[in-house]
């Protein structure tokens, strides 16, 4: 029970450091969320936009992670960037469009958000050195 519950704090710990796989739980996270949505003709366009732009964050930071110069890092770090700030825009939308949906979004939201800040906060840094 003892390495259970460590297991499950190491879980949580890493997530708060380990980008790679934070970046592919949020990308699942939406996947997950937009299969609960209902399908109609606002919804449908939201759903695809969302889901692409919350997927890409992990598939543009495992490019990162390889880059073949600090420029290269720091562009698609940056599109990271982009498409973090994207995703809360369309879970912005999603949750005006589905009011019962709205904590969801928020939690989403906030994640998104926070990835956002430390995609920043790595650019800035990046550049600086």
């Amino acid at each position: 029970m003892t390495n259970q519950i460590q297991m499950a704090n190491d879980r949580i710990n890493n997530r708060i450091y380990d980008l790679e796989e934070r970046t592919a739980r949020v990308g699942e996270d939406l996947i997950e969320f937009a299969k609960k949505l209902e399908k109609n003709s606002i919804n449908n366009p939201l759903i695809s936009q969302v889901v692409r732009s919350g997927t890409s964050m992990g598939a543009n930071y495992m490019e990162a992670d390889c880059a073949d110069s600090k420029k290269d890092f720091i562009y698609k770090i940056s599109l990271c960037k982009k498409e973090s700030k994207e995703t809360c825009h369309w879970l912005r939308m999603i949750a005006k469009a589905n009011p019962e949906c709205l904590n969801q979004c928020r939690k989403l939201w906030q994640e998104s958000h926070e990835l956002t800040l430390i995609f920043s906060k790595i650019i800035l840094s990046s550049k600086s050195k």
